[in-house]
């Protein structure tokens, strides 16, 4: 059973593993060869194409390089709007400076609108009692 597991089961599962992994890298994080060339090594050569993509196929870890989608600690997850806090991690928005400030700005504009609506409901409050009210001064 033992002899099955190392000979035929843990090879194979290698080899469906470094297929999909290859598959669904992005083209910007292969190293040393074209993913097309990569994807022909790991089909071709069973046991030593596997080991060869997992050793020097994929960029992995801390070493991989910018990419488009902004992982935590690449230069572009970096940026206007996107701030780097310490080890080049972005920060957290209660920790963002810029975020805090539009946030009372934000508050300061909502206050201002508050206070409009007020004032214009006690001018209706107003008016509506004027209009309820006799002429001659009395209270119905």
């Amino acid at each position: 059973m033992l002899r099955i597991l190392l000979t035929i089961v843990l090879p194979l599962a290698l080899w469906v593993w470094a297929f999909v992994d290859c598959l669904t890298t992005p083209e910007d994080e292969v190293k040393h060869l074209p993913k097309v060339v990569w994807v022909l090594i790991v089909l071709l050569f069973p046991p030593l194409g596997p080991i060869a993509w997992l050793i020097a196929g994929r960029q992995r870890g801390f070493l991989r390089v910018a990419a488009a989608d902004g992982y935590p600690g690449h230069p572009a997850a970096e940026g206007p709007g996107r701030p780097a806090g310490r080890g080049g991690r972005p920060l957290a928005p209660d920790d963002d400076p810029e975020f805090l400030a539009s946030l009372k700005k934000n508050d300061k504009d909502h206050e201002s609108m508050l206070e409009q609506w007020e004032a214009d409901l006690r001018r209706r409050e107003r008016e509506l009692r004027d209009r309820d009210e006799p002429e001659d001064g009395r209270k119905p």
